[in-house]
C-alpha cells in the first residue's frame, strides 16, 4: 500500500490524498479546491497528480469546498467511481458544490469583460455539471463500519467541525494482513455550540492527521463571549457603525447567528438589526435544521426554549442581490454576516469595498485566512486592500477572534491523537502551513510520538 499527498500539503487548502493497494485500488480521501494565490498553486486546480479516471472511489471527510470543491472536475475528467460521505455532508455538498459553480461561472464572466483576453477564461465547472456530481453520492451514518470492497471498510466518526463533518478510518485487508489507515479530516473544537465533540479515532497504524492551528492556543469560550459583545457594543454603540463579519456560509455563519440568539434570548444584545447576506448561508442553515443527529446535548436543551436557534426578531436573511446591495445605503449602526470568511470571493468584497474606508466601522475576522487572501492582508495589518481593480484605503477597525475558529487548536489536537500513542506506526501532517506543522511535530515528539512526516506536494510513501 502506498500514499500520495496530492494537496493541502504545507498549505491549508486542497485536501486531496490518494491511497493506492498492492493491487491497484485507487482511493482518494478528500478532492479539494485551492483557496488561496500562491504564484507556485497556480495550476493546482486545473491539473491533477493522477488520472482521475483510474480512481476507484472518493472517501470525503466533510463539505467545505478546500475539501470537496473539485469534486466535479474530477467526475468531467473521467472519475466515475462512488463518493461516499456521510448523510449531512451529501446534504451540504448538493448546495455548496452548486454555489461553488455559479462562484466560477461568474468570476469568469467578469474576468472576460474586464480584460477581454483573446482566449476566454473558462470556469472549472458550471452548474451542469453538479447533478452527475451528487449521482455518484453514497451517505452512511456515523459509527458503522462498511465495506467499499472485498478487504477494505471505512468508518466514518463525528469531528465536530461542521454539520456532517467526519474522520475516517480504512480498515484494509491485502496479502493476510490487516492495516488501519486514519485520515483525522479537520477537527473541530470540543465544548463549542450546535455540534458535538469530536470522537477519537481508533487506533490506527498510520494516521493523516490537519495541523492548522499546529502553533496556537484559542480565547476560551466565556472570554469569547464578552469579546464578541465588547466588540459589538464599541462599533455599533459607541462609534455607531457597522460591523462586518465575513464568515464561512457553511458552520461559522450558523454559529455566530445561534450565539446571537442567545444573546437576544438573555437580553443583552444590542437593538439593531442583523443581516446575513449570503443565499449559501441562507440554504445552509435550512439544511442544519434538518439534521438533528448531528446537535449538542446543549442546543437540544435549547430547543425546548427556542425553537428556533437561528432566527430572532432582528435577523434578516437576505437572498436578491437588489437587497443585497441596499444594505452600502443604510446609514443605521448594523451587523451584516457574510461570505466568504477568507474574504476571496462573495457579497462580502462588496462590503468590504464600501465600508472598509469608514473608521466608523469594524471588521471582525473569526477564522483562519490562507496566504494571499484579502483576509490575510487584513490580518497583517496593510494600510490598502485591492478590490475590483481599486485600492480602498484601511481606516475600519481590524478585530481577530480565532477563538470562532471550527478547527482544534495545538492543545486540542494533541488531545485527539493521545489515544494513537504506542500504536501508531507513523503520522503525516497536513492540511497546515509548514512552520505551524514544525511547530506541532515538535509537541507529537515531545510528547512521545516517534516518526512524524510532513509530505510535499506530489511526495509518496510506501506502508
Amino acid at each position: 500500500m502506498r500514499i500520495r499527498f496530492c494537496g493541502a500539503d504545507r498549505q491549508v487548502t486542497g485536501s486531496a490524498h490518494l491511497v493506492e493497494l498492492d493491487d491497484g485500488f485507487k482511493i482518494l480521501l478528500d478532492c479539494g479546491l485551492y483557496q488561496g494565490h500562491d504564484e507556485d498553486m497556480k495550476q493546482f486546480n486545473s491539473s491533477w497528480l493522477f488520472k482521475p479516471e483510474t480512481v476507484d472511489c472518493v472517501v470525503l471527510s466533510h463539505a467545505h469546498i478546500d475539501h470537496s470543491g473539485r469534486l466535479p472536475k474530477l467526475v468531467k475528467d473521467g472519475f466515475s467511481g462512488p463518493i461516499y460521505s456521510t448523510h449531512a455532508t451529501f446534504s451540504l455538498c448538493s448546495i455548496m458544490l452548486l454555489d461553488s459553480a455559479l462562484i466560477q461561472m461568474r468570476d469568469a464572466e467578469y474576468y472576460n469583460k474586464k480584460r477581454k483576453p483573446k482566449v476566454p477564461k473558462q470556469p472549472l465547472y458550471t452548474d451542469k455539471d453538479i447533478k452527475p456530481v451528487m449521482e455518484r453520492f453514497v451517505a452512511y451514518p456515523y459509527g458503522e463500519w462498511f465495506e467499499i470492497r472485498r478487504g477494505v471498510e471505512v468508518l466514518f466518526r463525528d469531528a465536530g467541525h461542521i454539520l456532517g463533518s467526519a474522520s475516517v478510518s480504512l480498515r484494509i485487508t491485502e496479502n493476510g494482513r490487516t492495516t488501519i489507515l486514519g485520515f483525522s479530516g479537520d477537527v473541530g473544537r470540543p465544548d463549542r455550540p450546535i455540534l458535538r465533540d469530536p470522537q477519537p479515532m481508533p487506533t490506527t497504524d498510520y494516521l493523516i492527521c490537519e495541523s492548522t492551528y499546529g502553533d496556537r492556543v484559542h480565547l476560551e469560550k466565556p472570554n469569547e463571549e464578552e469579546r464578541f459583545l465588547e466588540v459589538i457594543r464599541h462599533t455599533c454603540l459607541e462609534k455607531k457603525g457597522k460591523l462586518i463579519i465575513p464568515a464561512f456560509s457553511v458552520g461559522r455563519t450558523q454559529e455566530i447567528i445561534y450565539m446571537l440568539d442567545q444573546f437576544e434570548t438573555a437580553g443583552v444584545l444590542p437593538k439593531i438589526p442583523v443581516y446575513v447576506d449570503s443565499p449559501l448561508a441562507v440554504n445552509a442553515t435550512v439544511v442544519f435544521g434538518t439534521h438533528p443527529e448531528c446537535f449538542d446535548d446543549q442546543l437540544n436543551e435549547y430547543l425546548l426554549k427556542d425553537d428556533n436557534p437561528f432566527g430572532f426578531n432582528d435577523l434578516h436573511y437576505i437572498r436578491s442581490v437588489e437587497d443585497s446591495k441596499a444594505l452600502n445605503d443604510k446609514p443605521e449602526p448594523c451587523i451584516i454576516i457574510s461570505a466568504s470568511g477568507m474574504m476571496n470571493a462573495g457579497r462580502v468584497r462588496h462590503h468590504l469595498f464600501n465600508n472598509l474606508g469608514n473608521k466608523k466601522n469594524t471588521i471582525l475576522i473569526v477564522g483562519y485566512c490562507a496566504p494571499g487572501t484579502p483576509g490575510a492582508a487584513l490580518m497583517r495589518g496593510v494600510e490598502k486592500l485591492r478590490l475590483f481593480g481599486r485600492d480602498v484605503p484601511v481606516h475600519a477597525d481590524i478585530e481577530i477572534m480565532d477563538s470562532f475558529s471550527a478547527h482544534a487548536d495545538k492543545n486540542e489536537l494533541l488531545r485527539f491523537v493521545a489515544n494513537q500513542k504506542g500504536h501508531v506506526r507513523q503520522i503525516f501532517l497536513v492540511h497546515g502551513e509548514f512552520e505551524a506543522q514544525k511547530n506541532f511535530k515538535g509537541l507529537l515528539k515531545a510528547k512521545g510520538f516517534e516518526r512524524i512526516d510532513i509530505p510535499k506536494l506530489g511526495e509518496e510513501f510506501v506502508l
